[in-house]
């Protein structure tokens, strides 16, 4: 079995907010207080340690009270920059990964993609739910919700060193588990500052 000890998590919040018009989205304000302050509340009962990936506002994230790493570059190369920055600085023997954009994901999340991770012998366990706006898609993967092996590091750097950037891409390289959870609503994100609203609208 996987303790929650064993365990890191990092949050996603070094993109650029291009879809919210440039403005930091870990740091907008939901229901009070920062999306990325939510999602690190959401997450510390789940995990032994945690730590946050972000470029810009760093001092605004480390009032925090976590470790805060930014991008290796200055590229803005994705979620997967974070899960390299994240692999890197692991002490334990997994990491998990969750943006900070999508504050009520489920509060066993991490316990669901341990067990699955285990029993299936994977080396990546990845969240499949479906779309809360287009239930008839069916169950999508959320490839930025992954529990990973900390010895995916040497296999990320050769990925991204090569100029990989797609997330799908270099899980397809490992034996990687979807998890299925049905609760879609959980993993709703807010990409606009009306969708940050809407979503503060369904928890008001």
């Amino acid at each position: 079995m996987i303790e929650a000890s064993q365990i890191t998590g990092v949050i996603l919040a070094g993109g650029r907010g291009s879809r919210m018009g440039g403005v930091d989205k870990g740091l907008q304000p939901y229901l009070g207080m920062p999306l990325a302050l939510h999602t690190l509340m959401r997450l510390m009962p789940q995990v032994g340690e945690v730590m946050i990936n972000a470029n810009r506002n760093l001092g605004a994230y480390d009032s925090f009270g976590v470790p805060v790493w930014p991008d290796a570059t200055d590229e803005f190369a994705g979620p997967l920059a974070g899960f390299l920055i994240g692999l890197e600085h692991c002490e334990t023997p997994y990491l998990v990964t969750v943006p900070c954009d999508t504050p009520v994901f489920p509060e066993d999340l991490v316990a669901r993609l341990a067990r699955a991770l285990e029993a299936g012998d994977a080396e990546i366990a990845m969240v499949q739910a479906a779309d809360a706006d287009r239930p008839d898609a069916g169950p999508q993967p959320q490839p930025v919700f992954c529990l990973l092996r900390a010895t995916l590091l040497e296999s990320l750097v050769k990925f991204m060193q090569s100029g990989g950037r797609k997330i799908d891409r270099w899980t397809a390289e490992h034996r990687c588990v979807r998890v299925d959870f049905p609760e879609a609503v959980a993993f709703v994100n807010a990409n606009t500052l009306q969708e940050l609203r809407e979503l503060e609208a369904r928890r008001g």
